[in-house]
């Protein structure tokens, strides 16, 4: 007789608006709840370096304000690290940290802030440093915030090249570094800004990305912006329209976005109505993917609520887990987490009755 496989396990690292969870258990769940950490205070995001092993959660306290705080093992003190903090002389003041990204090199992390800024550790996580380039970039002073504010969401380093990177930024573009970090350019050919004017789209520079990933092919990334799926073929200098009317899609307008981390034609994003209405459209959730580079979509939604569900899922919390095949999950405003193991064919709830969820990533 054959002995059956042990179920692989996973877990997830679920920032809410009321602390971290980290949830444990099989693959596409259900999953307990291992911990509860920052009971009551908002979490943006959390993440596991898996280089280190270290964990980190951007904590925004209600009376004491942002901090970013690190541990090796989540059961253990968390300690704060030694910023993000502005240098005195920008006269600005650290809102929230959005996101952490192991860097390329060894020890090397990059985090983006509101207001929107790049920071960079060269320690593990334990110290960080303001990019000045790009917060002294010319155009800053016309930059405008988005609905969620003037934020530094995505960070897509360059596998095999520690000196490029591109970054998004809500509403100021994408900005893209060969040399480091000692110098930007934009990189928005082919966005359209259908919330402004048209007569002013050529000139603007509010350019509202909300999620940006790349691809296994370094020159391959993806982007849900504010209206508008779009794909760069040529390492984010230019962006071709990916969410076109009949393309498949019930609506182009979203904010999480995955990029699927062995297949360079393949990505998924959950739509939202509209931005006046950011719900998933007919209370009818559905994840869609591509697997011809934007050509086509078609929803994968066996398992997910077929009607009533009027979720709303936030940019920073959809994931995959890099297994094979391929985990995915996301967490909804509503406080429903939902897990697939079989690269998206089929789903299920995996924890249920959190409070709102900002952000899911798989550690």
């Amino acid at each position: 007789m054959t002995a059956t496989p042990a179920v692989e396990s996973g877990e997830l690292l679920v920032g809410t608006r009321k602390g971290l969870f980290v949830l444990r258990g099989p693959r596409g769940g259900p999953m307990e709840i291992a911990h509860r950490l920052f009971p009551g205070e908002v979490v943006e995001y959390a993440m596991r370096d898996p280089r280190s092993g270290r964990y980190f959660a951007s904590v925004t306290h209600g009376q004491f304000g942002p901090h970013l705080y690190t541990a090796d093992d989540p059961a253990d003190e968390w300690q704060e690290t030694e910023g993000p903090t502005f240098p005195a002389d920008t006269g600005a003041s650290l809102v929230r940290t959005w996101i952490v990204t192991s860097g390329i090199e060894d020890g090397v992390l990059w985090a983006g802030v509101q207001p929107a800024a790049l920071f960079k550790s060269e320690d593990g996580g334990r110290s960080w440093q303001l990019n000045r380039a790009l917060w002294d970039e010319p155009t800053r002073e016309r930059w405008e915030a988005g609905a969620g504010g003037l934020c530094l969401h995505s960070i897509c380093p360059w596998p095999g090249e520690p000196e490029r990177l591109a970054v998004g930024i809500s509403a100021a573009g994408v900005w893209l570094t060969g040399d480091g970090g000692r110098s930007w350019r934009r990189g928005v050919q082919g966005l359209v800004p259908r919330y402004v004017p048209e007569e002013a789209r050529e000139t603007t520079i509010s350019l509202c990305v909300h999620n940006m990933h790349r691809s296994p092919v370094p020159t391959t990334l993806y982007m849900q912006f504010h209206g508008g799926v779009y794909r760069s073929d040529d390492a984010g200098e230019s962006w071709i329209d990916i969410g076109f009317p009949g393309c498949g899609l019930p609506s182009d307008f979203g904010f999480p976005l995955v990029a699927d981390p062995r297949d360079p034609d393949r990505a998924l994003v959950i739509p939202l109505i509209s931005d006046e209405d950011r719900v998933t459209p007919g209370g009818y959730v559905r994840v869609y993917e591509t697997r011809d580079r934007g050509g086509c979509w078609r929803p994968r939604s066996e398992g997910l609520p077929a009607e009533g569900a009027y979720l709303t899922v936030l940019r920073q919390a959809f994931c995959h887990d890099g297994g094979e095949p391929l985990g995915l999950y996301f967490g909804a405003e509503q406080g429903e987490v939902f897990g697939s193991e079989d690269d998206g064919a089929t789903w299920r709830s995996v924890a249920a009755n959190l409070p709102p969820v900002y952000s899911v990533r798989a550690s």
